[in-house]
């Protein structure tokens, strides 16, 4: 006589995951093959997040509409335990939102760009949820209750977020986040259109699928602690620590493909909009501006600083308003000197006078812990980009050891 009560046969997790990985290829054309990798495995970790001490967020962002941002929160809709989408939403509600009964959510804002857009106000209180929920833990302290019988109470933040908007996010939410960079598909590539009354029952097939694998994983996912591809350290580690747990208890190629994606997209949102306007302004004086030059007059740092075509110092508040000496100042003085000291400009001895300006000395601890690693050393790197001023006198005195060059020098030297 045959038992009714076999137990079910065990879920391969790697055949799973190509399975997930297939449908988002269905309907999203994303702009890497790293993409469809962290998309899948983001996925996989919702259904995991209990077992997690953090979570990483999710953004899909592109420069224009009709990048298939949307698309991709739905299907990501579809595979995800208890997914709430949402445009817009207050802090509380959100907060109600993962105390309720049922389980964590896994929410899905639509159009951040409202929300923290340069229009939007900044919205710090969402801010705030987004920032502290990527760890278990979080939580933040509210007023319950009517009129004014008022109460305290304590709600969590903590649990999955995927986003897809225009431009940017706040800095704190990015460097949270693992970032897909979306574009407009190119005329040879085709996606099949995603048709909710039918599709979207195929993709909660797979989510439920994804729900029962986890519940056989999550104790050995608890407990693991997943190697980190070379170079990958603190923040980004932790955004990519349950993804790699993920990938490495489904097994297969997944843990191998898992980390190339890492790698990829970790040295991709360094590349790009990650980092902040303070590491650009570093990056700047020190590749552009001071070039191995000692000391530097704030007049002649913010005239080479606004020749740089590519850069944001002329129009810092999208109405044409250039960096000045003021602005300067409060941006590097978030940065301290190598004796822990705010960066602040002093007095400069010129033949000229006495103007205000910065020490290279003061700057270099900021430059070695905050700059991406220099560019290769060509013939002019030597020399700093001094322009000439004042009817064709520097208004820096020159230093023993170092050249200064004209404009036109300095402006062929930034576009080499």
């Amino acid at each position: 006589m045959t038992s009714t009560n076999l137990p079910e046969p065990s879920i391969d997790g790697a055949a799973l995951l190509d399975e997930v990985e297939a449908f988002h290829r269905r309907f999203n054309v994303f702009p890497r093959e790293a993409a469809y990798v962290a998309v899948t495995l983001w996925d996989a970790h919702a259904h995991l997040i209990d077992a997690f001490d953090g979570t990483a967020r999710l953004a899909f962002l592109s420069p224009e509409p009709g990048s298939g941002k949307s698309r991709a929160l739905e299907i990501v809709e579809t595979l995800t335990p208890r997914a709430a989408t949402t445009v817009n939403a207050s802090a509380n509600a959100l907060f109600r939102l993962v105390e309720a009964d049922g389980g964590t959510p896994t929410l899905l804002f639509d159009e951040i760009d409202t929300v923290f857009g340069p229009k939007a106000g900044g919205n710090e209180e969402v801010r705030g949820f987004l920032n502290s929920g990527y760890r278990r833990g979080a939580k933040s302290l509210r007023c319950v209750g009517d009129g004014s019988n008022q109460n305290t109470e304590w709600f969590s933040s903590f649990c999955a977020v995927a986003m897809a908007g225009l431009g940017s996010l706040p800095d704190t939410i990015l460097t949270r986040s693992v970032i897909i960079r979306m574009r407009k598909k190119a005329p040879n590539e085709k996606a099949e259109p995603y048709r909710r009354r039918v599709h979207e029952k195929q993709g909660h097939a797979l989510r439920d699928r994804l729900s029962k694998w986890a519940d056989t994983v999550k104790e050995a996912v608890a407990t693991a602690w997943p190697e980190m591809p070379e170079g990958v350290s603190d923040r980004p580690a932790d955004v990519w620590e349950p993804l790699l747990a993920v990938a490495d208890a489904a097994g297969g190629h997944w843990p191998e493909r898992a980390r190339v994606a890492c790698l990829e997209l970790v040295r991709a949102a360094g590349e790009g909009n990650g980092s902040s306007l303070g590491i650009r302004l570093l990056t700047d004086l020190r590749d552009r501006v001071f070039c191995g030059a000692e000391r530097m007059p704030t007049a002649v740092i913010l005239e080479v600083l606004h020749r740089i075509d590519d850069a944001p110092w002329t129009d810092m508040d999208g109405n044409g308003k250039p960096l000045n000496a003021r602005t300067l100042s409060k941006m590097l003085g978030e940065y301290v000197t190598a004796t822990n000291e705010p960066i602040r400009p002093r007095s400069i001895r010129t033949a000229q006078g006495v103007p205000k300006g910065y020490y290279a000395e003061d700057l270099a601890d900021a430059w070695l812990r905050y700059c991406p690693p220099p560019p290769e050393k060509s013939a002019t790197s030597a020399t700093p980009a001094t322009p000439q001023v004042n009817g064709g006198e520097s208004v820096a005195e020159e230093l023993p050891g170092i050249r200064y060059i004209t404009p036109e020098a300095a402006t062929a030297h930034r576009t080499a």
